[in-house]
């Protein structure tokens, strides 16, 4: 398929799960109403960021994938307005917790599920407490006669995630995420410099990328909004700003992107039998 329509959804989140995922729903819904094929919710949105502080109670909210009800909500709409969902989610795996994703296919069922490769730890982001480093690899799922790579949010500052997927066959790349104002320093504005990082991926893997933030003030955060959907140069097809609450829908055309790929160069001119440095463990 040469050309495939994507949305990702801004909006703000509260303590009620029900209403939480009835707000999601109404986006995809209105998404889809766009013409969307793929639709991309944020990190973790049946409810507030939980991973601010550290708190043994958040534990509780854990399920496994076919109980959880972002999972359920999701899947039940796929089916009806024939889309793909990738879903965050809190994972419960017998003992084990996991930052999550489901890729849910037009058919309404789960065509495989992805953990979080990359945890942070640090203030305001502690998510070491809660989750167990993701056991999945990275992941690509085909559909719509292309192929979708997904990482989840801190995922998405490391390029060899990008490049990872892009050699899986990915020719989208779709990012979930929760970032917002730096507790430790305020004068910090990460919110530029996330924007780069995928930018990056994109110009540097010839590819389009598609990132849906919250936004809203939790706690003493401030999370920055700014979701984006850029073609394979790195243009900016369709964004918000930092408030703004609502569906970005955007056109991607991945032949062109397939040929632009070629042109430039960057995968036939590797050279990774130069890179074992970068699997080595210190």
């Amino acid at each position: 398929m040469s050309k495939i329509t994507v949305a990702a959804l801004q909006l703000a989140f509260g303590e009620d799960t029900a209403r939480n995922i009835a707000n999601v729903s109404d986006f995809v819904r209105e998404a889809a109403g766009k013409g969307a094929q793929v639709v991309l919710p944020p990190e973790l949105f049946e409810g507030p960021y939980f991973c601010r502080v550290q708190d043994e109670d958040q534990f509780a909210a854990a399920r496994v994938t076919a109980d959880h009800p972002s999972v359920l909500a999701m899947q039940k709409l796929a089916d009806e307005l024939n889309l793909w969902i990738p879903t965050s989610y809190f994972e419960l795996d017998g003992q084990h917790h996991y930052n999550s994703l489901a890729m849910i296919g037009p058919d309404g069922k789960v065509a495989g599920n992805y953990r979080k490769s990359h945890i942070p730890d640090g203030p305001g982001y502690e998510e070491k407490f809660y989750f167990r480093p993701g056991n999945t690899g990275f992941k690509v799922w085909p559909a719509l006669g292309t192929t979708l790579g997904v990482g989840i949010c801190w995922d998405q500052w490391y390029p060899e995630v990008a490049r990872s997927m892009m050699l899986m066959g990915a020719q989208i790349l779709l990012y979930p995420t929760a970032i917002g104002t730096e507790p430790h320093d305020p004068d910090l504005d990460t919110s530029r410099l996330w924007r780069r990082a995928m930018i990056g991926h994109a110009v540097s893997n010839v590819v389009p990328v598609v990132a849906a933030n919250r936004i809203g003030v939790e706690g003493a955060q401030r999370f920055y909004g700014h979701s984006f959907i850029c073609d394979e140069r790195g243009d900016m097809l369709a964004e918000f700003g930092a408030e703004e609450t609502g569906v970005l829908v955007a056109e991607l055309d991945l032949d062109l992107a397939v040929k632009h790929r070629a042109a430039f160069g960057f995968f036939r001119d590797r050279r990774p039998e130069l890179y074992g440095r970068l699997v080595e463990d210190r």
